[in-house]
């Protein structure tokens, strides 16, 4: 089989202006010509194998960089907008995403900002005996989208916050409990359990720090670790937060409490700590959760995250949905993308761990471009503490290429051979191009249909 051709123009000027060179100074650092290396920054030619080991033994760079990154995110995005009925026939092919992606990243995200734009439009055109009734009916952008999209282009690694979380665990004597909680006592902060609906509360005219009484031992630890760090890390916070430059305070508000939860969860389990006992404990979340003193979940999301350049982890994808289907938390470290907007493919195992309380379940799964992926799912319930009180119910599901299922104690016993089975899943119905999936709820985009009369099959139609 022949190999792909790497084309990555956009990486490699984001890596020249990295070390502050011109095109020649570069050029002549690579020993290419010049006109060759704008040919490779402009995608008229595949980056050759001599660069890429240049840009190793000289610069000293990750160049796994360069087939990282946002393109494969931005194609995904870019294919599940185009599939709104309002392009009509009229929708970008595939080859002009792509292309757009690759050469005109800035000008994807536009788009994407503009779609999204248009659709709270609607959405508040849709509500509006409601919206004219308030004072605040202007249109403002959705600041919790505006932050997803932060960490889904950051590849859910934040370094600065990732590295101070890292050095705080590294002065702990004993568990993390005790030494946040000492942290906390130095800092002048009473501690206290008590019968509050709040997870979490803080005065700040007493220095009074409130935990539920019902909370888990490793739940009260992250809760102490994300108060820690909006108390201590703010300078460190706000620089983080400047750089992302959001569009509203809202959106600043929740990025700023995404970031102390960050930096609870790499305080919780610190990345070279907990990169070397993923690897000894071959990723068994159990064990991991039992050494660290986290969470099942805690454990999962975490391992998404280990994306430090020269000390990577397994590329993970985690995410998280609720009993509807709709995705609550997401990230994906592979090549594996997710629906923007609504569910996730429900041929997804993700969907049956509900199914199966306290179990994993297993998967070896293909999506329509012909990549193989070991996914696991479990159920996630949070109890309320008492009689009467709602029980929160999630799935979280964690994966990988199958090339990296070996690393995972749960792939023992599978057939992964050449006659393996994999079960099919896609993104969403409107971009996967499977014909003939017996769960489809919409036509695919860019395919014609043909509606026979006098034929029924698996769905009311053929896709051409």
């Amino acid at each position: 089989m022949a190999k792909q051709k790497l084309y990555a123009g956009t990486k490699l000027r984001e890596l020249r202006r990295k070390v502050d060179l011109t095109q020649r100074e570069f050029s002549e650092r690579l020993e290419v010509s010049l006109p060759y290396l704008n040919q490779m920054e402009n995608n008229n030619r595949p980056v050759s194998a001599s660069v890429i080991i240049a840009l190793a033994d000289v610069f000293g760079f990750d160049v796994t960089e360069l087939v990282t990154g946002d393109n494969a995110r931005l194609v995904s995005d870019m294919r599940e907008v185009a599939a709104d009925p309002i392009f009509g026939d009229d929708a970008p092919h595939l080859a002009d995403l792509r292309m757009t992606a690759n050469n005109a990243p800035g000008l994807a995200r536009a788009f994407l900002q503009l779609h999204r734009a248009y659709r709270e439009t609607h959405e508040r055109l849709a509500s509006l005996d409601e919206a004219l009734g308030r004072a605040d009916s202007r249109l403002q952008s959705s600041p919790w989208e505006e932050v997803r999209d932060f960490f889904h282009y950051c590849d859910n690694y934040i370094d600065a916050v990732d590295r101070a979380a890292e050095r705080f665990a590294g002065k702990a004597i004993g568990t993390m409990q005790s030494h946040v909680t000492a942290e906390l006592q130095a800092h002048g902060i009473t501690l206290r359990r008590g019968a509050e609906a709040a997870l979490r509360s803080y005065d700040p005219a007493t220095k009074t720090l409130t935990l539920s009484a019902h909370l888990p031992e490793p739940t009260a630890t992250f809760q102490m670790l994300i108060q820690l760090a909006l108390l201590t890390q703010n300078d460190l916070l706000d620089a983080t937060l400047d750089f992302a430059r959001f569009h509203s305070p809202a959106a600043r508000d929740i990025a700023k409490l995404g970031l102390a939860n960050y930096y609870a969860g790499a305080a919780l389990m610190p990345y070279v700590p907990l990169l070397e006992s993923a690897h000894l404990f071959r990723h068994d979340l159990e064990q991991l959760a039992g050494k660290f003193g986290a969470s099942v979940e805690q454990v999962a999301h975490r391992l998404s995250t280990l994306q430090r350049t020269g000390n990577k982890g397994v590329p993970f994808f985690f995410v998280r949905v609720d009993q509807a289907g709709t995705i609550t938390k997401r990230h994906s470290a592979t090549s594996l993308q997710f629906a923007r907007f609504g569910g996730a493919c429900p041929l997804w195992n993700v969907h049956r761990a509900f199914e199966t309380p306290g179990q994993f379940l297993r998967q070896m799964a293909e999506t329509p471009d012909g990549k193989r992926y070991f996914c696991l799912a479990r159920d996630v319930t949070k109890t309320g503490g008492a009689w009467g009180a709602p029980v929160r119910r999630h799935a979280i599901g964690l994966g990988c290429e199958m090339r990296h299922a070996r690393s995972l104690v749960y792939a023992d016993g599978l057939n992964t051979g050449a006659n393996a089975h994999f079960e099919p899943i896609g993104i969403s119905c409107r971009i996967c191009e499977r014909r003939n999936c017996h769960q489809r709820s919409v036509p695919p985009l860019e395919r014609n249909l043909k509606v026979d009369p006098d034929l029924r099959g698996v769905l009311p139609y053929q896709v051409s």
